[in-house]
Protein backbone atom coordinates (compact mmCIF):
# COMPACT_ATOMS: atom_id res chain seq x y z
CA UNK A 1 0.00 0.00 0.00
CA UNK A 2 1.37 3.43 -0.97
CA UNK A 3 1.83 6.29 1.50
CA UNK A 4 -0.98 8.16 -0.26
CA UNK A 5 -3.36 5.25 0.15
CA UNK A 6 -2.36 4.86 3.77
CA UNK A 7 -3.22 8.50 4.44
CA UNK A 8 -6.56 8.09 2.69
CA UNK A 9 -7.57 5.30 5.07
CA UNK A 10 -7.12 7.39 8.20
CA UNK A 11 -10.49 9.11 7.85
CA UNK A 12 -13.90 7.49 8.03
CA UNK A 13 -15.96 7.52 4.85
CA UNK A 14 -18.15 10.37 6.11
CA UNK A 15 -15.16 12.40 7.26
CA UNK A 16 -13.38 11.84 3.94
CA UNK A 17 -16.48 12.90 2.04
CA UNK A 18 -16.76 16.06 4.14
CA UNK A 19 -13.10 16.82 3.53
CA UNK A 20 -13.46 16.41 -0.22
CA UNK A 21 -16.49 18.71 -0.23
CA UNK A 22 -14.46 21.41 1.53
CA UNK A 23 -11.51 20.99 -0.81
CA UNK A 24 -13.79 20.94 -3.86
CA UNK A 25 -15.55 24.07 -2.63
CA UNK A 26 -12.23 25.91 -2.42
CA UNK A 27 -11.07 24.74 -5.86
CA UNK A 28 -14.38 25.54 -7.58
CA UNK A 29 -14.45 28.97 -5.93
CA UNK A 30 -10.93 29.72 -7.09
CA UNK A 31 -11.04 28.34 -10.62
CA UNK A 32 -14.68 27.86 -11.58
CA UNK A 33 -16.16 24.54 -12.66
CA UNK A 34 -14.61 24.22 -16.11
CA UNK A 35 -11.04 25.02 -15.04
CA UNK A 36 -11.16 22.70 -12.02
CA UNK A 37 -10.03 19.10 -12.23
CA UNK A 38 -10.35 15.91 -10.24
CA UNK A 39 -6.55 15.72 -10.28
CA UNK A 40 -6.14 19.02 -8.45
CA UNK A 41 -8.91 18.25 -5.97
CA UNK A 42 -7.36 14.86 -5.18
CA UNK A 43 -3.90 16.40 -4.86
CA UNK A 44 -5.08 19.07 -2.43
CA UNK A 45 -6.97 16.48 -0.40
CA UNK A 46 -3.89 14.20 -0.47
CA UNK A 47 -5.83 11.25 -1.86
CA UNK A 48 -5.81 9.34 -5.11
CA UNK A 49 -8.24 10.21 -7.92
CA UNK A 50 -10.20 6.95 -7.46
CA UNK A 51 -11.16 8.11 -3.96
CA UNK A 52 -12.88 11.18 -5.43
CA UNK A 53 -14.67 9.06 -8.02
CA UNK A 54 -15.70 6.56 -5.35
CA UNK A 55 -17.46 9.23 -3.31
CA UNK A 56 -18.93 11.46 -6.02
CA UNK A 57 -18.65 9.69 -9.38
CA UNK A 58 -16.56 12.54 -10.77
CA UNK A 59 -16.16 16.29 -10.83
CA UNK A 60 -19.78 17.07 -11.69
CA UNK A 61 -21.07 14.95 -8.82
CA UNK A 62 -18.82 16.73 -6.34
CA UNK A 63 -19.80 20.11 -7.77
CA UNK A 64 -23.50 19.28 -7.39
CA UNK A 65 -22.99 18.40 -3.71
CA UNK A 66 -21.05 21.62 -3.07
CA UNK A 67 -23.71 23.75 -4.78
CA UNK A 68 -26.60 22.00 -3.02
CA UNK A 69 -24.96 22.55 0.35
CA UNK A 70 -24.42 26.25 -0.33
CA UNK A 71 -27.98 26.69 -1.55
CA UNK A 72 -29.34 25.00 1.57
CA UNK A 73 -27.22 27.29 3.71
CA UNK A 74 -28.40 30.48 1.99
CA UNK A 75 -32.05 29.43 1.90
CA UNK A 76 -31.86 28.60 5.62
CA UNK A 77 -30.45 31.98 6.65
CA UNK A 78 -32.90 33.89 4.43
CA UNK A 79 -35.86 31.84 5.68
CA UNK A 80 -34.82 32.49 9.25
CA UNK A 81 -34.37 36.21 8.56
CA UNK A 82 -37.90 36.64 7.18
CA UNK A 83 -39.59 34.43 9.76
CA UNK A 84 -40.41 37.20 12.23
CA UNK A 85 -40.73 40.95 12.64
CA UNK A 86 -42.63 43.77 10.98
CA UNK A 87 -42.62 43.79 7.16
CA UNK A 88 -39.81 46.36 6.91
CA UNK A 89 -37.77 44.53 9.55
CA UNK A 90 -38.08 41.29 7.60
CA UNK A 91 -36.88 43.05 4.48
CA UNK A 92 -33.89 44.54 6.30
CA UNK A 93 -33.08 41.25 8.02
CA UNK A 94 -33.14 39.36 4.71
CA UNK A 95 -30.84 41.85 2.97
CA UNK A 96 -28.42 41.89 5.88
CA UNK A 97 -28.45 38.11 6.26
CA UNK A 98 -27.58 37.54 2.61
CA UNK A 99 -24.87 40.20 2.52
CA UNK A 100 -23.39 38.80 5.72
CA UNK A 101 -23.22 35.40 4.01
CA UNK A 102 -21.43 37.03 1.07
CA UNK A 103 -18.91 38.58 3.48
CA UNK A 104 -18.35 35.56 5.71
CA UNK A 105 -18.48 32.82 3.04
CA UNK A 106 -16.66 34.21 -0.02
CA UNK A 107 -15.85 30.73 -1.35
CA UNK A 108 -19.46 29.61 -1.10
CA UNK A 109 -20.74 32.73 -2.82
CA UNK A 110 -18.07 32.41 -5.52
CA UNK A 111 -19.18 28.84 -6.25
CA UNK A 112 -22.78 29.97 -6.67
CA UNK A 113 -21.93 32.87 -8.96
CA UNK A 114 -19.28 31.27 -11.18
CA UNK A 115 -19.74 29.03 -14.21
CA UNK A 116 -21.67 25.80 -13.89
CA UNK A 117 -21.85 22.69 -16.10
CA UNK A 118 -24.58 22.81 -18.73
CA UNK A 119 -26.23 19.73 -17.23
CA UNK A 120 -26.73 21.59 -13.93
CA UNK A 121 -29.18 24.13 -15.30
CA UNK A 122 -31.17 24.25 -12.08
CA UNK A 123 -28.11 24.69 -9.87
CA UNK A 124 -25.84 27.59 -9.11
CA UNK A 125 -27.12 31.13 -8.94
CA UNK A 126 -30.19 30.45 -11.08
CA UNK A 127 -31.36 27.69 -8.78
CA UNK A 128 -30.51 29.75 -5.72
CA UNK A 129 -32.51 32.75 -6.91
CA UNK A 130 -35.54 30.61 -7.67
CA UNK A 131 -35.38 28.73 -4.37
CA UNK A 132 -34.96 31.84 -2.22
CA UNK A 133 -37.53 33.78 -4.25
CA UNK A 134 -40.06 30.99 -3.67
CA UNK A 135 -39.53 31.28 0.09
CA UNK A 136 -39.76 35.07 0.01
CA UNK A 137 -42.73 34.83 -2.34
CA UNK A 138 -44.80 33.00 0.26
CA UNK A 139 -44.20 35.86 2.69
CA UNK A 140 -45.10 38.39 0.01
CA UNK A 141 -48.27 36.51 -0.88
CA UNK A 142 -49.46 36.58 2.73
CA UNK A 143 -48.68 40.28 3.03
CA UNK A 144 -50.41 41.03 -0.30
CA UNK A 145 -53.52 39.14 0.78
CA UNK A 146 -53.69 41.06 4.04
CA UNK A 147 -53.28 44.39 2.24
CA UNK A 148 -55.86 43.56 -0.44
CA UNK A 149 -53.36 43.23 -3.31
CA UNK A 150 -53.28 40.59 -6.04
CA UNK A 151 -51.42 37.59 -4.57
CA UNK A 152 -50.53 36.37 -8.08
CA UNK A 153 -48.12 39.30 -8.39
CA UNK A 154 -46.14 38.26 -5.29
CA UNK A 155 -43.55 36.14 -7.22
CA UNK A 156 -42.71 39.16 -9.40
CA UNK A 157 -41.73 41.26 -6.40
CA UNK A 158 -40.02 38.36 -4.66
CA UNK A 159 -37.77 37.63 -7.65
CA UNK A 160 -37.08 41.33 -8.14
CA UNK A 161 -36.02 41.74 -4.52
CA UNK A 162 -33.87 38.61 -4.42
CA UNK A 163 -32.24 39.45 -7.74
CA UNK A 164 -31.43 42.98 -6.57
CA UNK A 165 -29.82 41.83 -3.33
CA UNK A 166 -27.89 39.04 -5.07
CA UNK A 167 -26.34 41.21 -7.76
CA UNK A 168 -25.52 43.97 -5.33
CA UNK A 169 -23.73 41.27 -3.37
CA UNK A 170 -21.69 40.41 -6.45
CA UNK A 171 -20.79 44.08 -6.91
CA UNK A 172 -19.84 44.40 -3.24
CA UNK A 173 -17.32 41.55 -3.41
CA UNK A 174 -15.16 43.62 -5.77
CA UNK A 175 -14.39 46.36 -3.23
CA UNK A 176 -16.00 45.11 0.01
CA UNK A 177 -16.94 48.73 0.76
CA UNK A 178 -19.01 50.18 2.35
CA UNK A 179 -19.83 47.78 5.19
CA UNK A 180 -22.60 45.22 4.75
CA UNK A 181 -24.79 46.99 7.32
CA UNK A 182 -24.73 50.17 5.27
CA UNK A 183 -25.29 48.37 1.96
CA UNK A 184 -28.21 46.44 3.48
CA UNK A 185 -29.76 49.68 4.77
CA UNK A 186 -29.68 51.22 1.28
CA UNK A 187 -31.13 48.12 -0.35
CA UNK A 188 -33.89 47.81 2.22
CA UNK A 189 -34.73 51.52 1.96
CA UNK A 190 -35.01 51.32 -1.83
CA UNK A 191 -37.17 48.21 -1.76
CA UNK A 192 -39.31 49.37 1.16
CA UNK A 193 -40.15 52.76 -0.31
CA UNK A 194 -41.29 51.05 -3.48
CA UNK A 195 -43.33 48.43 -1.67
CA UNK A 196 -44.79 50.90 0.78
CA UNK A 197 -46.24 53.05 -2.01
CA UNK A 198 -47.17 50.17 -4.26
CA UNK A 199 -50.36 50.88 -6.22
CA UNK A 200 -53.00 48.17 -6.13
CA UNK A 201 -53.01 47.93 -9.92
CA UNK A 202 -49.67 49.12 -11.34
CA UNK A 203 -49.82 50.41 -14.91
CA UNK A 204 -47.20 51.66 -17.34
CA UNK A 205 -47.26 55.45 -17.64
CA UNK A 206 -46.87 55.16 -21.42
CA UNK A 207 -50.14 53.21 -21.55
CA UNK A 208 -51.91 55.96 -19.62
CA UNK A 209 -50.48 58.52 -22.02
CA UNK A 210 -51.73 56.55 -25.02
CA UNK A 211 -55.25 56.42 -23.62
CA UNK A 212 -55.27 60.13 -22.88
CA UNK A 213 -54.47 60.84 -26.53
CA UNK A 214 -57.23 58.62 -27.88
Amino acid sequence: MSKEELRSTRLTASARRAQLVEVGRAVFAERGYEASSVEEIAERAKVSKPIVYEHFGGKEGLYAVVVDREMERVVAIISDAISSGAPRERLEQAALAFLTYVKDEPDGFAVLTRDAPVTTASGGMSGLLNEVADRVGSVFAAAFKEAGFDQKAAPIYAHALVGMVTFVGQWWTESRKPGVDQVASHLAALAWMGLRHLPRKPELSIEKRKRSKE
